[in-house]
Order: C-alpha cells, then sequence, then structure tokens
C-alpha cells in the first residue's frame, strides 16, 4: 500500500513530515513484517516510532553511503536528510522525535555500515560517539531485534546510474543483497527499511533489489510506500 497524507499549508517542515510520518507509525505498528520503501532516508524515523508504539525495542542497522548525523547548526546545504541517523539517538527531540512519541535509541545500539562520504563535523561526531563504523565484510551486529535500514546509494554508483548522491568505491549490489539477506536469516529483524534515492528514469536495478529483499523478509510482506501531497 502507498502511504498518502495531505500535508498542512502552514508550519515548519518538521510538523509536516510529522503528520506524513504519524500515519506511517500507526501502520507500521500493526503490520506482521513491514517493509517500508521511500525516497528519503528520514523515513525511518516513522517506521522506528512504530515499531516502539508496538513494543519493540530495535537497534539499528544503518547501510549507506553517507553518515547520516548532520546536525542544522552543522550542515552547509540544510539537507534534513543528512539527518536522520543523529535524530534517531536523540538529537532535538523537539523537531520531530517528540510529535512522533520516538523515544531515542542508545548510541550504541546503532551501527553505521559502509558510510565513505563523511563531512568533516560527522567524522568529529562519530569518533566520539557510540555508534559502531563497519564495513560490509566486517560486519558485526547489535544483540536484541533489528530494524534494517537501506540506502542503496551505500552500492558503488558504477553499478546503480541515476543515484541522487552517488559515491563511488562501495561493494556491489549483490554484496549488499547478500549481507541484508545474512542479517534477515537470523530470525532477528522486525522490520527493513529501504531508501531508493534514484533519478527518473533509472532505478530498474535499485527495483530488483527491493524485490528480493521482500521476498527474504516475507513471502507476502506489508510493505509501505510514503507519498508527500503538496
Amino acid at each position: 500500500m502507498t502511504v498518502t497524507v495531505d500535508l498542512p499549508e502552514d508550519g515548519d517542515v518538521w510538523g509536516r513530515l510529522a503528520v506524513l510520518y504519524d500515519r506511517l507509525a500507526d501502520e507500521v505498528r500493526g503490520a506482521e513484517a513491514p517493509v517500508v520503501i521511500s525516497g528519503d532516508c528520514t523515513t525511518a524515523l516513522g517506521t522506528v516510532a512504530g515499531l516502539q508504539r508496538r513494543g519493540e525495542d530495535p537497534a539499528v542497522v544503518w547501510f549507506d553511503a553517507h553518515g547520516d548525523v548532520q546536525t542544522l547548526e552543522t550542515t552547509t546545504s540544510g539537507y534534513i536528510g543528512g539527518m536522520p541517523l543523529r535524530i534517531l539517538v536523540g538529537y532535538r527531540p523537539e523537531l520531530i522525535a517528540d510529535r512522533l512519541g520516538l523515544r531515542a535509541l542508545p548510541e550504541e545500539r546503532a551501527v553505521l555500515v559502509d558510510a565513505r562520504d563523511l563531512d568533516p563535523a560527522e567524522a568529529d561526531y562519530l569518533r566520539g560517539s557510540g555508534i559502531r563504523q563497519y564495513q560490509l565484510q566486517n560486519l558485526e551486529l547489535p544483540d536484541g531485534p533489528l530494524l534494517v535500514h537501506v540506502d542503496l546509494d551505500v552500492v558503488d554508483a558504477v553499478e546503480l546510474p541515476g543515484l541522487l548522491f552517488p559515491v563511488p568505491g562501495g561493494p556491489s549490489l549483490g554484496a549488499v543483497l547478500a549481507k541484508v539477506e545474512e542479517i534477515i536469516a537470523t530470525g532477528r529483524v522486525v522490520a527493513v527499511d529501504l531508501a531508493c534515492t534514484w533519478r527518473p528514469g533509472n532505478g530498474a536495478e535499485a527495483r530488483a533489489f527491493v524485490q528480493t529483499v521482500c521476498k527474504a523478509f516475507r513471502k507476502d510482506p506489508n510493505s509501505f510506500r510514503t507519498q508527500r501531497d503538496h
């Protein structure tokens, strides 16, 4: 199904996003094995909020070529899609987490996989944080239930033409898929969150990846796509 909401005309961007992600969180709460597909990593905020609403306390395995640990104080672009992992571990909850009832994850409950395009402020933060960084081949999973979040730009940009934010030098599409399937096979994955940020007219390879992950997680998964109106 596609989660679609009419966003309010007034209010700040965080309030508008909260309307969408609150609806998504309710859908995730009622789903047996949710797979959330979107074009923006901030959607993970709604996914985690939904899991928490149904009593789950997931750790996060965050596959991304970028750190996603920017803040409003450090970002040079103002792109809020570079902030969701930082928000998940407790950055400025008044922006959106409080509106969703989203409880902060301890930094030690988050791992960042194959992030290779870090701004200096992100690198400084990660050096002093409890978030563990791994490359694909040496990934160590946190304990307990898991949310697997995959931004497909974690894949080497040569393999996925049309990515909005391509980064060279990453793992192959097949290697990422194999690792995600391996994690799913542990039986500890409670949700999968896929961010597919490609330019129109591209993405055939990404769609095939998404379909394979859905089949691996559940033959008939509860899949949700997010869409913003206005």
